[in-house]
């Protein structure tokens, strides 16, 4: 039977009701619905348009709404890679919590993210992405194809300086809020934040930036120069991975940045799990520096998982790491795999040695200031006072004086303070053990010895609305000084990296070096003495990759910088350091016809 006759132009009609509905008219077969009579050609013609129009306007309404949808996910993802902050300063921040890749800030794949934490009220300040080995992969193919780029690899020296320079023009424009952050993240005083971390950083850039078209190699006479030419190249090591501390975030930054940009290798660097923040902005700033995509790389993450992938990845050609001891082993084994160069910068256990000739005031102040800087958590940090027996007592006596006249524990952020927290709960707690270990094994406790939490209670550098809930939960230690320390003692051998100096006495110049150096470190040392040709005698015979006479703890950019046994490999700082991002290559020409 068939189905009743149906009024001319039914087909397009039905299909403009199907389109009206969302349905496609693809789907029905118009073609083979009856009308009343066969079009003509000019209705079929019509009917046809009409039909492509529909078309045409799903498919656009298809793709504004995937547009759309596409581009809220987007923006969503975008809006999730940044924190807007208040820290207790009142300084507004809208901070990235992303992984730096290629210029841009991604998400991570790890399946975590880091928590940042104020160590002055152990209060969440934010959470920022962490990587994974396959982010590290990422990194490290962007960094490898930036080397290769010629806007990268084939810039002028002086090009390269140039972004370097606008670099350190934006830290110092932005130092305000790089300030805030390290203080806020790492307990730092806010005033040597701002004063000295600061001023050290736009400096380091600079001083490199000035090498970065001073980088040549030399001629070399031959044995027939007639016939023979020879010559070196000083040429880039490719990609390097930075691994650096929580103690010093933008100041190492820049330490090992600064070489490696200006020889012109690219880089992935990893702060800290317990630093982060600041070093993300930074991050933020070598984007508005220019410089080209993929060059500078920066990766959050556990060292057991970002920083493993990265010191073994087999397209890092170089490691340069600043930490611990034991962490600088795993980054050198690690490395071995496929034989990277490598520069560690690892712990120290440094001696301050103080003769009866010396001037004992001047001693004093500077054993302070080498032993209480950064609250103890300084790699240099002049932890063993050995003083010669007959100036004991007076030294004793004015090291105590100089420590209660010039330490303020409190509040970061607040003007007068000297001394903040420390890092972290865990440095807290390993801190506060080894005072207790002193205690137990006969050390005579002359200051100090306890957590400074209730000293300083009140309100403070809290969490991610700058309001906290006070400084009593912060991870403050009071300055501690133990003498009659043995060399048996933990407090004398090992590192504790926090707020205490132990004061051993010695008989004469030859026991003063034997305890000077008997360590595992061999880092930094200072010596105090009036006698210049004694000075020059023990700094020849300490075991130190720096020694200091009548200071303690001078640093100088151009000045190298590093340790020996087991402080490290290799220097950074000065020429010395940018030489470690370079690799010689020696060219030899035969200019005659014959063999």
């Amino acid at each position: 039977m068939q189905p009743a006759m149906q009024p001319a132009g039914l087909c397009s009609h039905a299909a403009m009701q199907h389109a009206s509905r969302g349905e496609n008219p693809r789907r029905y077969n118009f073609a083979l619905l009856p009308c009343a009579r066969p079009p003509d050609s000019a209705e079929l013609a019509s009917r046809i348009r009409i039909i492509i129009s529909i078309s045409i306007s799903i498919s656009i309404s298809i793709s504004i709404s995937i547009n759309i949808r596409t581009s809220t996910s987007i923006t969503s993802i975008i809006m999730a890679l940044e924190a807007h902050l208040t820290a207790p300063n009142g300084v507004q921040l809208t901070l990235p919590t992303g992984l730096f890749i290629n210029n841009e800030f991604v998400q991570g794949s790890a399946a975590h993210k880091i928590t940042s934490v104020s160590p002055s009220s152990g209060l969440e300040i934010c959470a920022v992405e962490a990587a994974s080995a396959d982010d590290v992969d990422r990194a490290v193919a962007a960094a490898r194809a930036a080397f290769a780029d010629a806007s990268w690899r084939g810039l002028a020296g002086g090009a390269r300086g140039a972004l370097m320079l606008r670099l350190a023009e934006l830290v110092e424009q932005h130092r305000r809020e790089l300030a805030t952050l390290e203080t806020w993240d790492n307990g730092k005083p806010y005033a040597v934040a701002l004063g000295e971390d600061l001023v050290e950083v736009a400096g380091c850039l600079r001083y490199y930036a000035g090498w970065a078209d001073k980088i040549h190699g030399q001629t070399i006479p031959t044995a027939a120069p007639a016939a023979k030419l020879a010559y070196t190249l000083k040429q880039p090591v490719g990609v390097c991975a930075q691994i650096i501390p929580w103690n010093y975030p933008l100041a190492m930054a820049a330490w090992k940045l600064g070489p490696a940009l200006a020889a012109g290798n690219t880089v992935v660097l990893k702060p800290a799990e317990q630093t982060p923040l600041s070093i993300l902005y930074l991050a933020a700033l070598v984007r508005q520096a220019g410089f080209p995509p993929g060059v500078v790389n920066v990766l959050n993450g556990l060292g057991r998982e970002a920083g493993a992938a990265l010191a073994s990845h087999p397209g890092v050609r170089k490691v340069a790491f600043t930490g611990s001891t034991p962490t600088g082993r795993e980054i050198m084994k690690a490395a071995a795999g496929s034989l990277k160069n490598v520069t560690l910068e690892t712990g120290g256990k440094s001696p301050l040695l103080v003769f009866a000739d010396a001037d004992v005031q001047q001693a004093a102040r500077w054993a302070y200031v080498g032993i209480m800087s950064n609250q103890g958590q300084v790699c240099t940090a002049t932890s063993r006072l050995l003083v010669h027996r007959p100036v004991v007592g007076d030294f004793v006596r004015e090291f105590l004086d100089v420590l209660r006249s010039s330490v303020k524990i409190g509040d970061p952020f607040a003007e007068d303070t000297t001394h903040g927290p420390q890092v972290s709960q865990a440095q807290y707690d390993k801190i506060l053990a080894y005072i207790e270990s002193a205690k137990s094994q006969g050390a005579k406790l002359e200051a100090g010895g306890s957590s400074a939490r209730s000293a300083v209670g009140g309100s403070g550098g809290g969490g991610n609305d700058g309001s906290g809930s006070g400084l009593g939960n912060g991870f403050f230690i009071e300055p501690t000084v133990f003498s009659n320390v043995t060399p048996d003692m933990s407090v004398f051998k090992e590192e504790v990296f926090g707020p205490l100096v132990t004061i051993t006495p010695f008989e004469d110049e030859t026991e003063a070096v034997a305890l000077a150096n008997d360590s595992i470190y061999g880092l930094g040392a200072a010596v105090f003495s009036q006698n210049i040709e004694r000075a020059h005698r023990v700094a020849a015979a300490l075991e130190a990759g720096m020694v200091w006479v009548n200071s303690s703890n001078d640093s100088e950019i151009q000045v190298p910088f590093g340790g020996v046994k087991q402080s490290g490999i290799g220097r950074e700082l000065g020429e010395a350091g940018l030489a470690a991002y370079t690799e010689t290559k020696a060219v030899h020409i035969n200019l005659g016809s014959k063999l």
